[in-house]
């Protein structure tokens, strides 16, 4: 069961897996991004999302849980307090609130005249985006029963400082040779 799709406002994307998917512990490739909502700045976002949890959990308990709610030690909830990872994750983390939202299909990602990104450098785990994610309830067997986040599409909205790993751009670091130049010999 998915429920309606959310639009959420300016996050900072983490472990952005939007070019290419990513399997972990041997488990399915997929696209993923943690979106990092700050605890004042994003109140909104983060009272609709609690919102959304606690209606598709109602919806869940008689269609997708057989009509029985999962016990409290056994439902795995998908939005996460950053203050609680912070000490694993970075600072980044600190005074946010979190989701992992992820999909087998990679996300659409536009620029804020909403024309595609197709420079994989423009978009990178720091920066600033509108994400729309869809959330719905499951019932897996090994897995217990919970809610989770799939990832739709991104809209880039503006940089942030780049978080753990990314590379800059070559035309950022070099500067044009003159062919006449001895540096090359």
């Amino acid at each position: 069961m998915i429920m309606s799709s959310i639009i959420l406002q300016n996050v900072r994307l983490s472990y952005a897996n939007i070019w290419k998917p990513k399997g972990i512990d041997g488990g399915e490739p997929r696209y993923s991004a943690s979106l990092l909502m700050d605890k004042d700045v994003n109140a909104k976002d983060i009272a609709k999302l609690n919102k959304a949890i606690k209606e598709c959990y109602d919806a869940a308990v008689p269609t997708i849980w057989g009509g029985k709610a999962p016990a409290a030690s056994k439902f795995n909830s998908p939005l996460y307090d950053g203050d609680d990872e912070a000490d694993d994750k970075g600072e980044a983390y600190v005074n946010t609130m979190f989701i992992n939202p992820k999909s087998k299909n990679q996300p659409g990602i536009v620029d804020k005249k909403v024309q595609p990104i197709l420079d994989q450098t423009e978009v990178y785990s720091g920066c600033y985006a509108n994400v729309s994610v869809s959330i719905y309830a499951y019932n897996h067997p090994q897995g217990g029963k919970g809610i989770a986040f799939g990832l739709n599409n991104i809209q880039k909205v503006k940089d942030g400082e780049p978080l753990g790993g990314v590379a800059p751009k070559a035309e950022d670091e070099f500067s044009a040779v003159d062919d006449s130049d001895d540096l090359l010999d």
